[in-house]
């Protein structure tokens, strides 16, 4: 029987020394540096728009390569800029989007001018002026204010003074019962204002 086969390697308990193992000789490419036999062990970026391609260097060479490798030579500075504005989105297209989008067929300048009539707090002229549009709470807290959808910015203000005036206790005699109509008044009023409508 002979125990130095290979196939009583798998059982052995202590493998082998090192001196006894047969050598396994180890393949692959060459440095890539002209003149070295070496075994290129270490990948190492070919440059800029060659991405994807490598060179293969020795241990000595790569950090020869390392040392001077400049990603960005040959770039003047209109290119530097160019690259990293393109760094913010990672190289990748974009496409706009929103009104102004290639395809789109919106005015824009609609949406400029409501824009700066909703900042300037400014109201709706003509026929718009006449029949606001309100939200269902809005709605709501013109209900409270026995008011309805054509109520006005005016409107609102004169029947609001006019429920303060009149479901104030100071001014009915110290009558506390009418105090819960007076909390639901002023916190519809004070919703209108919240959303600019007054």
């Amino acid at each position: 029987m002979d125990l130095t086969s290979p196939l009583f390697d798998k059982i052995r308990i202590k493998p082998r020394r090192a001196a006894d193992a047969p050598k396994i000789v180890e393949k692959g490419p060459p440095c890539s540096r002209p003149g070295c036999t070496a075994k290129g062990e270490f990948r190492a970026p070919k440059g800029r728009d060659r991405e994807g391609e490598f060179f293969v260097f020795c241990k000595e060479h790569i950090r020869d390569y390392n040392a001077t490798y400049d990603y960005f030579k040959g770039m003047d500075d209109d290119a530097l800029a160019k690259f990293r504005e393109g760094e913010a989105i990672g190289h990748r297209p974009t496409w706009k989007m929103g009104p102004t989008a290639k395809g789109a067929h919106v005015d824009e300048t609609v949406y400029a001018e409501a824009r700066t009539m909703r900042r300037k707090g400014a109201r709706r002229t003509g026929d718009a002026a006449q029949a606001p549009r309100y939200n269902a709470l809005a709605l709501k807290a013109l209900h409270t204010l026995d008011l309805d959808a054509n109520a006005t910015e005016t409107s609102i203000k004169a029947r609001y003074k006019d429920l303060v005036k009149r479901h104030h206790p100071d001014a009915n005699g110290g009558d506390r019962s009418s105090e819960e109509k007076l909390r639901e008044i002023i916190k519809a009023y004070n919703f209108l204002r919240g959303q600019k409508l007054v």
